[in-house]
This record gives structure tokens, C-alpha cells and sequence, in this order.
């Protein structure tokens, strides 16, 4: 008997599952069965009970998990079985999942068969209740049953749900069948959550429904503007139903998967609508469909409507959603940087180019206020300068305060909104390295190296332009007068480490700092992470970054601010363990990283990790892929964010932990350790700078660790932890140094708070006579 007839008997007789069930087919590797056997396999498992055997539900919980994560086909025999299946959990639980049976039909392997008694229970059954959940998919199984079900579902489904619902169950129940099962995809129990992203996009190619999503779209931007107007009587949070709003966010996100070119003007009139009341109340026409669109930013987010969301942050008068906008944005800028066909995109907003500070070159804008002149000047960052008669002010002039004040608080405004789109732009110039996002060259010259406002960020970028077909010549805009002569549609893209020989490397390296170019972010000395021989062994996971204890809270908001989605964890049922997920790649790779909870230290909360898993999208469907099969790219760019969790976040990286236990073995072991790949890029900028700074004489580097000769002691910085051993007993010295004044006079080629924090350690260590801190001292002098 193979493995699927084994499992067929398992989830059908309860005796053969518990006297036969051999051990691994509890947990069976399903790769073995069919896609067709596997659909037979999920009917039977659906049918099953809560109260059935626990050997029968581990086969189910398993075949479940397979079927998520592959494409099941069925035969006509199975799509029957399927419905009656539906029929009875719908008659015995009150529900049943639409989808399995439409998903069903769509994959029947041959002729379809008629299920139209079925499905006329089904939608009886659903159209007894009081709330009717799914209902573009009750449209598609009524559809089934015949002209009449399906009227009879129209009208049920139209009623007190307001008008805009009420035209998109018409559309809906307009469409062919093969139509409507795809669109059940995207209707969610609720608004709280999202499918898949390839889900809308079968969507947005359907369209009769991209049509109604601006028909809907517009309609809302048209009752917000009724109720400024006082047409439409206001009351707080009521200017649409709750089934509106989840239908206006489903209609968002397929306009914005397609990034429909009306959009930009809808944002402007429809969010300050339904952010800010017509009255002085400190209350939101529509809180739920604020917090909606920001969720549908967070699917497919734009330029435009980023800008317009911050916009409305600034504005909005209720104390508490600013602060909840805060925390969605951060998703959403993550989002956003893995979109780059939309995400590059910049206003000019009336900025010249000229020339700000020497000969660099950025984008200004002037505007007069009676005998001064406001200066917005765009470089790192936006800033707002007043002058007279060209000569630059300290402040604000109070004739411009009392005068223009309107003028100042646009052009503070102004400074705000550039800031924000060029940290959005930086976050995705380097969320684009996944992707692989390559720009022809035109487009690359006028709007990214040559835009007033994004041009002193990318032109301090490595970038690519193939100069032949397979021939890329690396560029640095910054400090080459003559780009390459090329066609305009020749392909541009950044350059990045791991594509290059590690002597173009270090000559990219070496040009950084001898010019003293900061980059946006870390490029040229960008870690590599390469596949391990380990890593070849073990096949489908990495044990890089695994048994290090964290304080989680601190990985948990760094899941948050990199785009990673991870639920909480804790002492509570289910709350021992999780994986951190990001897809890469435009969404075609998945990475996943394991941690469990540890225990609590004191009030610190700690986490285990465990190990790095990558998924490959196949046929909409996510499935484990070995580690060899990764892009080198992903997989580096993956570790490294991992890299980054575990270095920040490691109770090793703490230099006051004083625990004993299992944890201070850890610390002890872990704090000196041999280092990791962002370590050694550390090492390699200290390399560079040392003999430029005051204290050079006094530093040396060894594998691990920034040796300090003080005057009372020679010290061992490790440039993993920044923890510090003193010669020569290798004794341990606890320093959490304020910031020195000297220290943001160190140029660094790169943002690194662990290495300013290695720097302010041998800065003051190199001079020990001089520390006057007594706790520090004594540490040196004990053993001195």
C-alpha cells in the first residue's frame, strides 16, 4: 500500500489510523504524493471532525499544511465529494470555507461536475444568517445553483450594506464563473487580513472590476466631500459601514496593484476627507477607512500615497492616531522599498539645481517674504534657511513670524514631506538589490543622478551601466565628470559586492575614504554572505545565526522596522515559538527565521534563535527550496538582515549583563567569539581610518579584536560585541561611555552605531590617564 492509501485509510478509519498509522506517517513527507492525490487526501481531511482520533488529526494538520503550500488537483469524483463535504460542516459548524470548493472546480483534473444541488444548500444555509461571510465567493457558488440562487444571493447580499457594496455585488454577480472564483481570492473574513499579493493581481486583470474599484473609489472621495460640505450630516466614525470600507480597501489595492495613474489625485481629496472632521471635533469621519488604506499601503504602497498619508499624520486632530499612523508607516516604508518600479518615483517640486556648499550640487528652492528669503536647500537632507540681502539668519526673522506665518508653515511642511521621500527613496535604492532593479540609462541620468532632489544621495552610489551587451562598467557619479557615452535605454543598475572581484572591491573601498564620501547607506563595504560548506550539508536550513540567546523585545521592533512580519511571543499558549518571515525578490522568495522563547531575566525577556529556511513562490504557492537554489543575492542580503537581528539584539553585545546561569556562559563564549561577516567589515574600515586619526600610534588590529595601548594598560576592543579585555589576564572592563565630543568628527564611510561606539572606546582608552569616571578606574587599576 503506497503512502497516499495509507493516508486515505488514516483519515477515513479511525482503528486502521490508530493500530497501523506507522510512525512517520504522522508527520509524512508529502512530496511523494501527487498534486492529485493530494486534493483526495485535503477532501478527506476537511470532512473530518474535531473530536476525531489525534492520530487522524496530525495526518490532517499535515495534509492541510501540504495543500497551503502546493496546488492540489482534483478529480470530477473529489469536486463532488468536496461540496458534500461543505454541505455537511456547514450544517453541523454554521460554516464552511467557499473557496475549497470553488478552488476545487478550478483545478478539476476532468470534465466539471454538476454541483448545483449542493451548492443551492450552501447558499440556503448562508443566506439564513444573520452576518453572510464570503460573499463574493456565496456569488460564485450561487451561480452554480442556478439563475434564481444567485438573484436571490444578490439581493440578500445588497441589503443595509450601503451603496457602494451594493454596485460591487452587482459587478460581481455579472461576471462568468471562471471570474468570479478568482475574485473570492481577495474577499477576506476581514479587513485585519490581507491575501497573498498575486492574489490581487489576478484581480487587477480582471476589468469590470478595476473599473468599479474607481467608480467606488471616487463615489467615497464624493461622500467625504458631501460631508465638509454639510450635505451629509457628520458623525463620528460613521461615514461608511463596515462592509464599505472592507470593499473600498479591496477596491484600493487592486488600483494600486496596477498603480493606476488616477490615484494620485483620489489621495488628495479622499484621506484628508475621512482624517479630519468639518467641525472643530477632535474626531475622524472614518477612523476605520484611514487605518484601511494605510493597510492597503502596506500591500502596495506608492510614492504618492505614502506622501499623502504623512501628510494627513500632520493633520489629523485625535490624539491617539498619529502615533498608530507612525507604527503602520514603518511597514509600509519597509513595503515600499521592495517596490521599486513605483517607488523611485520624485516630484520636483519647483527645485532648481545649483550649487549648496562648494562644489557640491543639490536642489534649492527660494522664495521671498517682504525684505528676506526663505532658502529650502536639499542635500543629505532638506533644510530651511531665511537670508537678507544674501546674507544667511540664525532664525525665523519675527517680521517673517508675524507676517508670512502661512509661508513658513507650507515650506516647514515642505521640509518635512522631501524628508520623508528621501528616506522612502533610500529604502528602496537598497531594497532594489533583491530584485535586481535595473533602469534605463535616460530615465537614470535625468531623474535619479541628475534630480535636484535625489541626486546628492544616488550620486554618492556605485552603479552599473552596461556599456556592451554582458559588459557593465562601474560608476561613481560623485567623483567622474564623464559618464559613459550610451544609449539612452542602455540598462543602469547599483552595483553591489558580491558581483565583483575582490580587488574591485577594495579599490571602491579605498576611493570612499580617501575622497571622504559618506554613503547613503552601506555599499561598497557591504557584507557578503556566501553558502558554507555546513550549509551545504544540512541542505534546507542554515544553523549561521542559530543558539544565540537575544533580548527579544529589541528583535521584535527590529523585525518591525526591516519589513520582517513575526507575531509576538511569550509565556502563553502558542507563545513559545515563531518564525520571522520577508519576502524578497519582488515577492518570489521568502525567507524565514526560527526563534523560540527563552525566559525572562529580571524584567528582560529573552529569545533563542534557531535556524534560516527560504521558500520559492511555485504556481502561487509558497515551497521550501534548498539553500543552493537561493539567488546568491537573496541569500545574502537575507543573512545579513539576520546578521543584523542577531548582532544588535545579542545579550552578548551587552556590556551590563551580570546574570550567571546558562546565559552567562552564552555571554562569556559569545562576546569574544570569532566574527561574523558584518564584524569583519568593521575591521575592514578600521583598516582604512586608523592611520588617519590622532590616536593611531596607540591602535593596532589582530583577527578579532582593535588593540588600544593606553599608558596604564593595553585593551582588546572586540569589533563583534565592542566588549573590552584588558592585557594581561584577559579581565574584563565594563564601559557604556557617554558620547566624546570628538567622536562625529571621525569620518565613516557608512552609518554603523556599533563601530562610533568601538571608536568612542579607544578614543578613551587611548587616553587612560585622562578618565576621571572612578568606576572605570578602578576596573583598570585592580589588576594594573
Amino acid at each position: 500500500m503506497n503512502l497516499a492509501a495509507r493516508l486515505m485509510r488514516a483519515l477515513t478509519e479511525p482503528d486502521f489510523a490508530l493500530k497501523h498509522l506507522e510512525d512517520n506517517d504522522r508527520h509524512p513527507d508529502l512530496s511523494q504524493v501527487s498534486d492529485e492525490e493530494l486534493g483526495s487526501l485535503l477532501v478527506a481531511a476537511y470532512g473530518l471532525d474535531a473530536s476525531a482520533p489525534h492520530a487522524m488529526m496530525t495526518v490532517r494538520f499535515t495534509v492541510e499544511h501540504a495543500a497551503g503550500e502546493r496546488q492540489p488537483r482534483y478529480t470530477p469524483d473529489a469536486c463532488r465529494r468536496m461540496f458534500q463535504a461543505l454541505v455537511a460542516k456547514c450544517e453541523e459548524h454554521g460554516w464552511a470555507d467557499l473557496t475549497l470548493g470553488l478552488g476545487a472546480l478550478q483545478r478539476c483534473t476532468g470534465p466539471l461536475p454538476d454541483v448545483s444541488g449542493p451548492a443551492r444548500r450552501l447558499v440556503g444555509l448562508w443566506l439564513e444568517k444573520d452576518t453572510v461571510r464570503q460573499p463574493y465567493a456565496l456569488l460564485a457558488v450561487a451561480g452554480l445553483a442556478g439563475d434564481g440562487t444567485l438573484r436571490a444571493a444578490v439581493e440578500r447580499l445588497s441589503r443595509d450594506v450601503g451603496p457602494i457594496v451594493a454596485e460591487e455585488i452587482a459587478v460581481i454577480a455579472g461576471l462568468p464563473p471562471a471570474e468570479q472564483a478568482l475574485l473570492s481570492e481577495i474577499d477576506r473574513g476581514h479587513r485585519f487580513v490581507s491575501p497573498l499579493a498575486h492574489t490581487w493581481g489576478r484581480s487587477a486583470d480582471n476589468p469590470a472590476y478595476v473599473a468599479f474599484a474607481r467608480r467606488a473609489l471616487e463615489a467615497a472621495a464624493d461622500r467625504t466631500d458631501a460631508i465638509r460640505a454639510g450635505e451629509i450630516l457628520y458623525r463620528a466614525d460613521k461615514a461608511f459601514t463596515d462592509r464599505e470600507i472592507t470593499s473600498l480597501g479591496q477596491a484600493l489595492r487592486v488600483a494600486l496593484s496596477c498603480d493606476e495613474p488616477w490615484l494620485p489625485e483620489l489621495f488628495e481629496r479622499l484621506l484628508p476627507g475621512i482624517s479630519v472632521a468639518p467641525t472643530a471635533a477632535k474626531t475622524l469621519p472614518s477612523q476605520a477607512l484611514l487605518y484601511e488604506v494605510v493597510r492597503a499601503a502596506q500591500d502596495f504602497p506608492t510614492p504618492e500615497l505614502v506622501t499623502a498619508i504623512r501628510t494627513v499624520r500632520r493633520t489629523v486632530r485625535h490624539a491617539g492616531v498619529p502615533k498608530q499612523l507612525d507604527k503602520m508607516l514603518k511597514k509600509v516604508d519597509a513595503a515600499l522599498a521592495e517596490r521599486t518600479e513605483v517607488a523611485l518615483r520624485l516630484p520636483r517640486l519647483e527645485f532648481d539645481t545649483a550649487s549648496v556648499s562648494g562644489s557640491a550640487v543639490g536642489g534649492v528652492l527660494g522664495r521671498p517674504a517682504g525684505d528676506y528669503q526663505a532658502v529650502v536647500m536639499v542635500t543629505d537632507t532638506a533644510t530651511l534657511t531665511w537670508e537678507k540681502d544674501g546674507r544667511p539668519l540664525r532664525g525665523v526673522p519675527a517680521p517673517v513670524r508675524r507676517d508670512h506665518a502661512a509661508l513658513v508653515k507650507e515650506l516647514r511642511d515642505l521640509v518635512k514631506r522631501v524628508n520623508a521621500q528621501l528616506t522612502t527613496l533610500v529604502r528602496a535604492l537598497e531594497g532594489g538589490f533583491t530584485v535586481e532593479a535595473v533602469h534605463p540609462y535616460g530615465w537614470w541620468r535625468t531623474e535619479l543622478a541628475g534630480h535636484p532632489l535625489a541626486r546628492t544621495l544616488v550620486r554618492r552610489l556605485i552603479w552599473e551601466i552596461e556599456v556592451a551587451p554582458g559588459e557593465w562598467r562601474g560608476v561613481l557619479p560623485e567623483t567622474d565628470e564623464h559618464l559613459p557615452d550610451v544609449r539612452d535605454d542602455a540598462s543602469v543598475r547599483l552595483w553591489h559586492p558580491i558581483r565583483s572581484e575582490p580587488d574591485t572591491v577594495r579599490a571602491w573601498r579605498d576611493l570612499l575614504v580617501e575622497r571622504r564620501i559618506r554613503q547613503p547607506f552601506k555599499q561598497a563595504f557591504r557584507e557578503i554572505y556566501l553558502l558554507t560548506p555546513a550549509e551545504e550539508l544540512t541542505r534546507v536550513y542554515s544553523n549561521r545565526f542559530a543558539a544565540h540567546l537575544v533580548h527579544y523585545r529589541k528583535m521584535f521592533a527590529l523585525f518591525r522596522a526591516h519589513g520582517w512580519k513575526s507575531d509576538l511571543l511569550g509565556p502563553w499558549d502558542a507563545g513559545d515559538g515563531d518564525e520571522a518571515e520577508r519576502t524578497l525578490a519582488a515577492g518570489q522568495w521568502r525567507v524565514r527565521f526560527l526563534h523560540t522563547w527563552a525566559d525572562r531575566a529580571g524584567d528582560d525577556e529573552l529569545a533563542s534563535t534557531d535556524q534560516v529556511r527560504f521558500d520559492r513562490r511555485v504556481e502561487g504557492a509558497w515551497r521550501e527550496a534548498p539553500l543552493a537554489d537561493v539567488p546568491p543575492l537573496v541569500f545574502s542580503e537575507a543573512m545579513r538582515d539576520v546578521d543584523l537581528f542577531v548582532g544588535v539584539t545579542s545579550i552578548a553585545a551587552d556590556p551590563d549583563w551580570i546574570d550567571g546561569g546558562p546565559e552567562r556562559i552564552y555571554w562569556e563564549r559569545a562576546s569574544f567569539a570569532e566574527l561574523t561577516e558584518s564584524a569583519a567589515s568593521r575591521r575592514d574600515v578600521l583598516e582604512r581610518i586608523l592611520p588617519r586619526l590622532k590616536i593611531a600610534g596607540r591602535c593596532s588590529l589582530d583577527d578579532r579584536f582593535l588593540i588600544v595601548h593606553g599608558d596604564l594598560r593595553t585593551y582588546k576592543i572586540h569589533l563583534g560585541s565592542a566588549n573590552i579585555l584588558m592585557e594581561p589576564d584577559d579581565s574584563y572592563l565594563c564601559v557604556v561611555p557617554a558620547r566624546r565630543s570628538g567622536d562625529g568628527k571621525v569620518f565613516l564611510p557608512f552609518g554603523d552605531d556599533r563601530l562610533s561606539l568601538i571608536l568612542s572606546k579607544a578614543l578613551l582608552l587611548a587616553a587612560d590617564t585622562e578618565i576621571t569616571d572612578e568606576s572605570i578606574l578602578t576596573q583598570i587599576k585592580r589588576g594594573a
